[in-house]
């Protein structure tokens, strides 16, 4: 029994592999995108297909065993749909500004102290992982925090802005195993504008 109506697609990269240079290299963002975003969207589908079949049969048991690969492989597309999206050319990059800038003053200090933070917090996650910036819609502010693995940041309870990859896939033919030189290059290609409009949404919606 298949459900293709609702299989999920690898979404179109908004620029050339190469755009990210030197930053990101453009055999980094092949592989990445190509080979690891392209295996979360096909074993998520796989996965979905395979719960839809034990609800048919209303197989409990099965349907449990799956949601931890539906729970990976989703949080895997849904992150790093969001990733691509936030990332641009070095010379679209800048400053932040506006409500955002201004929460970000409110909420952290200054941009700079909220960079330096979700910069600790990136490079100091065990293992694979992200760092974000979300937004707490109950508390009407912003947030920085991690999440293991490819878990989104909406199992945490926060709308994500921005989010850090720092999976060694994301990195390692570039930088080797020294992260911290990878996330702190990653600021001079964050795509402000897009994390402004993620913010707007997560005000209104």
């Amino acid at each position: 029994m298949t459900h293709h109506e609702t299989s999920y697609q690898l979404p179109d990269l908004p620029y050339d592999f190469g755009a990210l240079e030197p930053v990101i290299s453009a055999e980094i963002m092949k592989l990445h995108y190509d080979k690891h975003h392209r295996a979360y969207v096909t074993n998520l589908n796989a996965a979905l297909e395979k719960y839809h079949d034990a609800e048919t049969k209303n197989d409990v048991a099965q349907m449990i065993s799956l949601q931890s690969a539906i729970r990976f492989n989703g949080g895997g597309h849904i992150n790093h749909s969001i990733f691509w999206t936030i990332l641009a050319p070095a010379s679209q990059g800048g400053m932040p500004k506006g409500d955002l800038l201004k929460m970000m003053d409110r909420d952290f200090g200054s941009f700079d102290a909220f960079k330096e933070k979700l910069t600790t917090l990136s490079v100091g996650v065990q293992g694979s992982g992200w760092g974000w910036l979300g937004y707490n819609k109950g508390q009407k502010r912003l947030e920085v925090t991690t999440c293991a693995n490819q878990d989104p940041l909406s199992s945490q309870g926060l709308i994500p802005l921005l989010g850090i990859d720092v999976w060694e896939h994301a990195y390692y033919l570039q930088y080797k195993n020294v992260r911290a030189d990878y996330v702190k290059a990653i600021w001079q290609i964050i795509h402000w504008k897009a994390v402004e409009e993620r913010f707007s949404k997560a005000i209104l919606g």
